[in-house]
């Protein structure tokens, strides 16, 4: 079965995975602000459903920093404008990815011997850096097998607990401060990533934003099936899910903006009229200076390193496992 995968991904475009990604995207993204919307509507004393959880860390730590003056401002109440934000290194400090695999490894979610595997297919993908679709379904095979069989609910409440544990603290004050500008002016404000769905959406609830475009996992019967729906939510694919969006909330992208440090999301940036770098990786930064795109760096010091594996890995919760088996592996030798 894996082979055919590879086979029939193969045979797809970089333009036809990347719209299936996309168009995966979108689909969720919308499914997930029905089921608010009846949630909000079931209990009259919970706030919008677009408002931090109560008890969350966003609102024990109070109101955001206010934003530069000199960021572009929002039209208030345009129904037509949204705000999309990349997570790794744009939000957070780090990878959403690396901190759910973190969590998950030390849960147990994940054995020594998946943890092994997964390790070689990663360390192939450094040293090649491949595009390869079928090297890539290989390694997304790998990684989703690692999640196959387990259960939905499972995997949402340890996200829950992995965003009080740690994620919460590695927000960036001034992207927050960006988001919520967007969210002052009643704009609707998206995270976009290729993070799983499920910490992607903790992620955007906490900080009030109005969903998350992410990886689709494929389930059923409340299972995850070890396949993705449409394919990994990175490069292209984040540009395809932002233009589905737009179709179907009927934006205006030429109004709206998008924030991310990645050149990876250049074609994502290249589709609004308010393009962001924030925390520019160099060629990002290169491209910004070339065609006059505003930049935003809240690191000090010397830059934060950008934690995480390569896009190929697929799903991505197992590339946080892979860093913790080899930081653990470390720690054993140096014993």
């Amino acid at each position: 079965m894996a082979a055919l995968r590879r086979l029939h991904l193969a045979r797809r475009s970089p333009d036809e995975r990347s719209a299936l990604a996309g168009e995966a995207a979108a689909d969720a993204a919308e499914a997930d602000l029905l089921v608010r919307a009846a949630d909000a509507t079931a209990d009259a004393g919970a706030d919008a459903a677009e408002a931090p959880e109560k008890g969350g860390r966003s609102e024990r730590a109070g109101r955001p920093p206010k934003a530069p003056a000199e960021d572009h401002t929002p039209t208030p109440d345009d129904p037509q404008a949204a705000a999309f934000f990349d997570c790794d290194n744009t939000i957070l400090r780090g990878a959403a990815m690396f901190y759910l695999g973190v969590g998950l490894y030390r849960r147990r979610f994940f054995t020594r011997r998946d943890v092994a595997r997964f390790v070689w297919q990663q360390a192939w993908f450094r040293l090649h850096g491949s595009e390869d679709p079928a090297h890539i379904a290989d390694a997304q095979d790998t990684a989703l097998g690692l999640v196959a069989g387990k259960r939905t609910a499972e995997l949402e409440q340890i996200c829950e607990e992995i965003f009080e544990e740690v994620i919460a603290d590695k927000v960036w004050p001034g992207t927050r401060a960006l988001v919520q500008m967007h969210l002052d002016a009643g704009q609707r404000v998206w995270l976009v990533t290729a993070a799983p769905q499920e910490i992607a959406r903790i992620i955007a609830r906490r900080l009030g934003m109005t969903g998350a475009l992410a990886t689709v996992a494929e389930t059923a019967d409340g299972e995850y099936t070890g396949r993705l729906v449409g394919g990994l939510l990175h490069g292209p694919a984040k540009a395809a899910a932002v233009q589905a969006l737009a179709r179907r909330e009927q934006l205006d992208l030429g109004r709206c903006a998008a924030f991310s440090d990645s050149a990876n999301d250049i074609p994502m940036l290249s589709l609004v009229g308010h393009p962001y770098v924030v925390n520019p990786d160099t060629s990002l930064r290169r491209h910004a200076r070339t065609h006059g795109w505003r930049v935003r760096d809240f690191r000090t010091g010397r830059k934060a390193a950008r934690i995480g594996l390569p896009a190929a890995a697929g799903l991505g919760v197992a590339a946080g496992a892979t860093a913790a088996g080899l930081a653990i592996h470390r720690r054993r030798r140096t014993a």
